[in-house]
């Protein structure tokens, strides 16, 4: 076994087409179907209330959004458990979040 290291030059963003204004590179699967990855948000962009099937975990690493009704900037880190109703998600600036996710993204269902 080998350490693996993906630096920030390597990696490539790919837009993600439900949501415009979003981008994201996967940086590891730590369980079947989870993934560690980045997310950029362009100002403006807003993902809609909705649950995953699975644990989430958020740290936002830079810029500042509201999800639901709380403010998070950069430092802010958040857990929610699998079937928790969460959004929206607002980018208040240009935002970039690192989520952990536990297990498949499931079918992104507006609620």
């Amino acid at each position: 076994m080998t350490q693996i290291f993906k630096d920030a030059s390597t990696q490539e963003y790919t837009d993600l087409s439900a949501f415009l204004g979003t981008s994201w590179v996967v940086l590891a699967e730590p369980v079947s179907q989870g993934s560690i990855h980045r997310l950029k948000m362009k100002q403006g962009t807003i993902i809609p209330v909705h649950t995953h099937p699975s644990d989430e975990y958020v740290f936002v690493v830079s810029g500042s959004l509201k999800t639901g009704e709380r403010l998070c900037e950069a430092g802010c880190f958040w857990i929610t458990p699998k079937g928790t109703r969460q959004g929206p998600h607002e980018a208040l600036t240009d935002v970039e979040l690192i989520t952990i996710r536990l297990g498949e993204m499931g079918e992104f269902e507006n609620i």
